[in-house]
């Protein structure tokens, strides 16, 4: 069916052909005589294209976030008993409901679920633990879980 389709259409087809070589040609001269005629245009163009892909990689390439790998020593109590170290808790003046509120953080706990285990309220526990920032000198609760861990105050 193909070939009949084919044989049919010979002539137009040769036709179509015969065409787009002529128009591919005509197209190529006008290019050519274009480049000739405007040669200063099309290098000054192509410098152009060089110079704003040279800056735009730059650019990137500047304003890349560079990664800095920090290595942290991590505190691991691996005795199966734990003592709490009590010298450091009276040297930091933690009181037992701060030391409380601390083991809890340690455990997970977000600031409602503390509230609820030790029957107090959240504004409560929230200044418990603004104290034991304070006087842990930390700014977050991983640092205070850290630091107890590192202390010996929690396990």
């Amino acid at each position: 069916m193909a070939s009949n389709l084919l044989a049919k259409n010979k002539l137009t087809i040769l036709y179509g052909l015969c065409l787009a070589v002529l128009l591919f040609l005509l197209k190529w001269l006008e290019l050519k005589f274009v480049i000739i005629n405007n040669a200063y245009e099309v290098y000054m163009g192509a410098i152009a294209v060089f110079f704003t892909a040279l800056g735009i990689w730059l650019a990137l390439k500047l304003t890349k976030p560079k990664t800095v790998v920090i290595e942290k020593q991590v505190y691991v109590n691996n005795s199966a008993e734990f003592i709490i170290n009590n010298i450091e808790v009276e040297k930091l003046g933690l009181s037992k409901r701060e030391l409380e509120v601390l083991q809890l953080m340690a455990e997970g706990l977000s600031n409602q679920e503390i509230s609820e285990r030790l029957f107090v309220s959240l504004n409560t526990i929230k200044t418990h633990s603004a104290k034991v920032f304070e006087k842990m000198e930390v700014k977050r609760r991983t640092q205070a879980v850290e630091m107890g861990k590192r202390l010996s105050i929690i396990p």
